[in-house]
């Protein structure tokens, strides 16, 4: 029917765990370039 995110059957059980770090990983480095480059653009606009 429709995606139920509080069922436990999804398919993220059934990757491996280095898989899902990575992801989680990538997404993490994927936030911390986009902080910096915000902040970045920030010092530049406000020298």
């Amino acid at each position: 029917m429709g995606f139920d995110p509080l069922s436990g059957s999804d398919e993220a059980q059934d990757k491996p765990l280095w898989q899902r770090l990575a992801w989680m990983l990538l997404i993490w480095l994927a936030s911390v370039m986009v902080l910096g480059a915000v902040a970045y653009g920030l010092r530049l606009w406000l020298k």
